[in-house]
């Protein structure tokens, strides 16, 4: 990948960690607002609330002699995710997608004992994977059935979609897609693929892996270029919606479309990362100003997503496909 100056990237509307930082975040997000997004209990009943749909709660672990009782609460279940509740970036998530006998299997297909389980339920308690080294609580959901138009897109995971809020309006979004590499997690540090998707249609745009341009997907070997989001109202409207939700006047919404219950939310960021720049080989900053320059909020998050549909919608007269550029490896 191509490193620039920064003068150069701010010449393209690319904003660095300062800026948003201190022009973003410390502007529109009131520090005693970040527990309700980065405690994933707190949002998870924040979303049911406001009538959002969320990954159904199984049940949750505080105490690390509550670890024995973890046999009980799987029982029933033979698909389950068990997350750290202050996690962050994908840490600390494990998912099983199938439970035989006394064995519990991952996504890869390696198998788990119920001891594998208990020593990683208690590791999260200990803070391993949460914000700052804290204790932490373990919370347990139901497994997202993975919506047919990605069957070619993902591989042994869930993908999901990342749109940046700014004042309640959409600004940017990606495509997160899960790769062996990634283990099944859409996790771009871990190997996942990023996929800039247009605001105004729900169609991909451009797809970084490890920084670098690929068009199709290194497991499946899918092209992008015939990938177009489905629900994409739908998901423009939630993403808008968790501006009301959580008084964050800049996140990063975090959906996923299950196979059975459409578009729902599975986590909100106070701090979203910089890498959709790079998806979407384009700059925030261009988009930051437009919002930034409303005088009035509209009180409607529907009426919000359409304005951002119509305003930052990818215009082909003026850009050339991107999906083109590739590394000769992945031709």
């Amino acid at each position: 990948m191509l490193l620039a100056s920064a003068k150069k990237l701010r010449s393209f509307g690319i904003i660095g960690m300062n800026q948003r930082n201190f022009g973003l975040i410390s502007r529109y997000n009131p520090r005693h607002l970040y527990p309700l997004v980065d405690d994933k209990l707190k949002t998870k009943l924040l979303a049911q609330e406001a009538g959002i749909t969320v990954p159904k709660l199984l049940g949750t672990v505080q105490y690390q002699h509550d670890v024995k009782s973890l046999k009980e609460i799987l029982h029933p279940y033979s698909q389950f995710v068990i997350k750290p509740v202050k996690g962050s970036g994908g840490k600390g998530i494990l998912v099983i997608t199938e439970h035989d006998h006394n064995l519990y299997f991952k996504p890869s297909g390696d198998a788990m004992q119920l001891a594998d389980i208990e020593r990683h339920v208690s590791n999260i308690l200990s803070g391993l994977h949460s914000l700052g080294g804290k204790p932490d609580t373990v919370m347990i959901e139901s497994l997202i059935q993975l919506d047919p138009v990605f069957s070619d897109y993902s591989y042994e995971g869930i993908p999901d979609i990342r749109i940046i809020v700014l004042r309640g309006y959409p600004i940017m979004s990606m495509l997160r897609l899960t790769t062996h590499a990634s283990d099944g997690k859409a996790n771009l540090h871990q190997g996942a693929v990023g996929v800039g998707i247009d605001i105004g249609t729900g169609r991909a745009l451009h797809a970084v892996q490890y920084g670098e341009s690929v068009t199709h997907h290194p497991d499946t070997r899918k092209t992008f270029s015939e990938l177009t989001v489905p629900h994409w109202d739908k998901l423009l409207q939630l993403a808008a919606a968790c501006y009301e939700m959580t008084g964050l006047g800049y996140l990063g919404a975090d959906l996923v479309l299950d196979r059975d219950q459409g578009p729902m939310i599975i986590e909100l960021n106070a701090r979203p990362g910089l890498a959709i720049q790079v998806a979407n080989r384009t700059g925030l900053a261009p988009r930051v100003a437009v919002i930034e320059a409303i005088k009035t909020i509209d009180p409607d998050p529907q009426s919000r997503a359409a304005f951002s549909k119509r305003q930052f919608a990818f215009d082909t007269d003026i850009h050339p496909p991107r999906l083109l550029r590739t590394r000769s490896d992945d031709r």
